[in-house]
């Protein structure tokens, strides 16, 4: 089985969100309801103090995660899903949400560790990223990946990762070990691993 992933160069992403963006002008998502985030990390590794009794930061951090459904290989949510409706395609790998078998239990929005999916209140059912996978068959790019500027963002086959990159581990992410995530990241000097307590997110009213 071939697998989709993507594959993110945190050195080149400047947080500028056109991915989120573009995501949702091509979903036509309301702005309170989003596929595609990028998450603010900051932090500090402790404090001193100076000779005139100040306190000091040491090793301050801080850069951008972008993240949105990991269509991972051991998908949390098809495992949680009591109606079928959360399944993973044979020959892409991606994960997706039949409308017409979701029940709207929102289990599959409490298993999952990334909260890709999320509730439409207009259908009540569960929704996410697909991958873009009708652009996919036509040759083309995910909108999340040709709008990037920067070109932080790219995807493939999984079997083909870039050299350098680790499996979704740096925080504010989870343990990449619960789902395994085909979500790969280029991670930046400043980066934290997924189990620090180090930084906290700075954006979290427009990631929640």
């Amino acid at each position: 089985m071939a697998q989709h992933a993507f594959f993110y160069n945190q050195i080149r992403c400047n947080g500028c969100k056109t991915c989120e963006m573009a995501c949702k002008d091509y979903h036509d998502l309301p702005a309170e309801r989003t596929y595609n985030r990028v998450f603010e990390y900051e932090g500090t590794g402790g404090w001193s103090t100076d000779e005139a009794g100040c306190p000091v930061p040491s090793g301050l951090f801080a850069y951008f995660v972008q993240q949105s459904c990991n269509h991972c290989d051991d998908p949390a949510c098809t495992n949680a899903c009591p109606t079928g409706a959360c399944s993973k395609d044979a020959e892409t790998g991606i994960v997706s949400i039949d409308p017409d078998v979701c029940n709207g239990s929102g289990a599959c929005i409490d298993a999952c560790p990334y909260a890709a999916p999320v509730m439409n209140p207009e259908t009540k059912k569960a929704t996410k990223c697909d991958g873009c996978v009708a652009r996919l068959k036509e040759g083309q790019l995910p909108i999340c990946v040709e709008a990037c500027p920067q070109r932080a963002l790219t995807c493939g086959d999984a079997s083909s990762v870039p050299e350098g990159y680790e499996r979704a581990n740096v925080a504010p992410l989870p343990d990449p070990g619960k789902t395994s995530p085909n979500f790969y990241v280029l991670a930046s000097k400043s980066a934290q691993l997924f189990d620090s307590a180090q930084g906290r997110v700075s954006n979290l009213s427009e990631v929640e």
